[in-house]
């Protein structure tokens, strides 16, 4: 007899570990698609991990998922937010959220739709919010994303009963939950055994929509359908109060420049780094090589177009004459650099600017390979042939 497997998208902590963990007391072998590994001990005989970011979705993984006949549960709690006033979100970070709360789970259904349309058992459920359900202000950016799951949810449902077939899709839409990192919180598993039972059950039981203490958050929907604005007044209300709000800066915003005559491999290694530690990358290009004394090949505006088009470049920005300057512009987190300016005066001075002002400056090591230099030397050589 073949082995029962189950997908779980973001089982590496929270409700999707204490998922994972019930499912392989079921005798399921768990494949468990996450950022990061589970942050608790699992039978490793009975699970794998797949690393994945869903901010880049991986659709051959999906699809090679789906793809496995043995593979008859799926399960999807990845997704994050923060307590914040809208202006304090960064427009990266809405992408973010959105990106994993919303499309990314999208797309894994989509994958999987074939099986989950068919006449064979398919058990599917997906994380939604009760933020999703109620207006959520300070919320506003997660509520947003959790209520296109829940609508999406529930208008599949719809076609899925007309195609005749009996699996369903569930929507799990809790309130505040304990013992999950989410708000800031710890996981503690034991904390959630019986709530991850619960939604398993009711995911194999077909059910629709499943709300977490229903009976609390039942009179929550209620007072929301009565007067919506007064609800939306006293959330508000309710969330300054509550400790939780993080008006802080999350986003860390990046700052390297450059010439980029001649892009090569050596450049897009250096944004594909320097876009590794951080959120929001931001590339100043210098209009001409006049600084070391050279010509460009290409033009500024053709340079900038050409950087721009880089997946790892959130903005492009003509550059300063200082990196101070820069900063004064941008207020970027961290500056990134060769390492062969590690030392000099006009680091030395940055050092000192920077300090005070929450700025790292990262010193990439020199490495060697393709440079514009050897380009342009090799094609100088040419035109005086």
């Amino acid at each position: 007899m073949s082995t029962q497997k189950a997908v779980v998208v973001g089982g590496s902590n929270g409700v999707g570990l204490a998922i994972a963990s019930e499912l392989i007391k079921q005798h399921y072998h768990v494949i468990i698609v996450d950022k990061c590994k589970p942050t608790a001990e699992l039978n490793t005989e009975q699970y794998e991990f797949l690393q994945c970011d869903l901010c880049n979705f991986n659709y051959e993984a999906f699809e090679k998922l789906s793809k496995d006949e043995n593979v008859n549960f799926l399960m999807i709690t990845a997704g994050f937010g923060r307590v914040a006033d809208f202006e304090n979100i960064h427009p990266v970070e809405i992408e973010k959220i959105i990106k994993v709360n919303t499309i990314a789970s999208l797309q894994i259904i989509r994958s999987f739709y074939d099986r989950i349309k068919s006449e064979k058992e398919f058990f599917v459920g997906v994380m939604g919010s009760i933020a999703g359900l109620v207006s959520s202000p300070m919320f506003s950016v997660y509520a947003a994303s959790k209520a296109a799951i829940c609508k999406f949810v529930e208008s599949v449902n719809i076609e899925l009963e007309s195609y005749g077939t009996t699996n369903r899709i569930l929507n799990v839409s809790p309130g505040s939950i304990k013992g999950t990192r989410f708000n800031g919180g710890e996981n503690d598993l034991s904390a959630l055994v019986d709530l991850s039972s619960e939604i398993i059950q009711r995911i194999k039981q077909k059910e629709t929509l499943f709300i977490p203490n229903g009976a609390v958050y039942m009179d929550v929907l209620e007072r929301y359908k009565e007067n919506p604005h007064k609800f939306g007044i006293e959330s508000y209300q309710y969330k300054q109060q509550s400790g939780r709000v993080k008006n802080e800066k999350t986003v860390k915003i990046g700052y390297l420049s450059g010439t980029f005559d001649l892009f090569h491999i050596g450049h897009l290694n250096l944004l594909r780094r320097a876009k590794a530690q951080c959120d929001y990358l931001i590339v100043g290009v210098h209009p001409d090589a006049s600084h070391k004394g050279k010509e460009t090949f290409i033009s500024f505006e053709e340079r900038v177009e050409i950087v721009g088009a880089c997946k790892y470049v959130d903005k492009v920005v003509e550059s300063c004459k200082e990196d101070s300057d820069a900063w004064i512009l941008h207020r970027f987190d961290k500056l990134f650099v060769g390492s062969d300016y590690k030392g000099s005066e006009r680091f030395k001075k940055y050092e000192q600017f920077f300090a005070d002002k929450g700025v790292e400056i990262v010193y990439f090591p020199y490495t060697q390979g393709t440079s514009s230099t050897q380009i342009r030397d090799y094609i100088s050589k040419k035109i005086d042939q």
